[in-house]
């Protein structure tokens, strides 16, 4: 049995999730066991050196505060038995 015989078909929100420009791709990839997260990685840090060109020290700040409740989930899951 070939490895492409155990993958089923996309769902259809995964095919309205694929034809998104940029998500769509790493989505893709992602599927097919490609590591995009290396892809997804560089592509924030390149928004946010652009983000703190643009804006400044307002960036850093804005993305400080989302990363908060971010950094407090993942503690909390990472503190579940």
């Amino acid at each position: 049995m070939s490895p492409a015989a155990d993958v089923s078909a996309p769902s259809s929100s995964e095919r309205m999730l694929y034809r998104i420009p940029i998500v769509g791709f790493i989505a893709r990839t992602y599927a097919q066991g490609v590591n995009a997260v290396f892809y997804l990685l560089a592509l924030v840090v390149v928004c946010l050196v652009l983000a703190v060109k643009i804006w400044g020290l307002v960036a850093l700040t804005v993305t400080g505060l989302v990363l908060v409740p971010v950094m407090f989930a993942f503690f909390v899951a990472v503190s579940l038995p």
